[in-house]
């Protein structure tokens, strides 16, 4: 395992170690809403101090960009973290959510991890190594067509434009597939794209904290990720598809034809 790779897992891990000391009183934490229906506890802020106190402990010059705290320090590399991604699932100890690191070189991913600390599965990746769960190699569903195709997605909130918008998509991709699952939390729908459990992710009005870290592991497990009109800008714009490369080149233009309708 690459050396910032295995520091970035040991941060994870003890992220997820505080979330889980404290899910049996999740529902009783005090939470603060940071906008309308995004939500901030103490454990979140407990998770990302751990996460960045183990990196720069072993990388003190790094820069961070984290989901609480914001941008710090000036460095060609920047950790990109989501200490608590899924916080309203924790909230009502529903048991999804995760926490997710990722390491960018001068703008490129190399390493990143999303860590289940419920169900103790850790997805790793360093670029041009392979996706892994758990140390098991994982690839990206072998589907190539949308009948029979299980799509993940998230319900927009903030700008009512993303809520118009992403009505109009999920009419275009309901009726020709499977179904349509949203469970709550981003980094872990794209972890599931890239080990298969998943054929397909779209959302609207992400963060690159949810993006990031599973944006490299469905690369490295040989599926696609674009933003919606099918460019490389979905960090920036927070409008995500990802796929198998099957299922991604046929939802791309059933999306496309829905914005263009909205």
């Amino acid at each position: 395992m690459h050396p910032m790779l295995n520091i970035a897992v040991r941060a994870a891990r003890a992220a997820g170690n505080v979330i889980i000391r404290q899910i049996d009183q999740a529902q009783d934490l005090p939470a603060t809403e940071k906008s309308r229906n995004d939500f901030v506890t103490e454990v979140d802020r407990q998770a990302e101090n751990v996460i960045i106190d183990t990196l720069l402990k072993a990388y003190p010059k790094h820069a961070i960009l984290a989901e609480e705290s914001g941008a710090s320090g000036n460095s060609e590399y920047v950790w990109i973290i989501d200490p608590l991604d899924g916080t309203t699932n924790f909230m009502h100890a529903f048991p999804h959510f995760a926490v997710s690191i990722a390491l960018q070189h001068k703008g490129v991913l190399q390493q990143a991890v999303i860590y289940d600390p419920m169900r103790q599965e850790l997805f790793t990746t360093s670029r041009g190594d392979g996706a892994y769960l758990n140390d098991r190699r994982i690839r990206v569903s072998k589907r190539k067509n949308l009948d029979g195709a299980l799509i993940g997605t998230g319900f927009p909130f903030g700008e009512s434009d993303h809520l118009d918008r992403f009505l109009e998509t999920c009419r275009a991709i309901l009726p020709v597939t499977a179904g349509i699952r949203r469970a709550g939390a981003a980094t872990l729908d794209l972890a599931y794209v890239a080990c298969g459990r998943l054929d397909g992710f779209w959302e609207f009005g992400l963060k690159p904290w949810d993006i990031a870290a599973g944006a490299l592991l469905i690369e490295e497990a040989g599926g696609l990720i674009t933003d919606i009109k099918g460019g490389n800008s979905f960090i920036e714009s927070g409008s995500v598809l990802s796929g198998s490369p099957g299922v991604h080149e046929l939802m791309l233009p059933l999306l496309a034809e829905a914005l263009s309708e909205h």
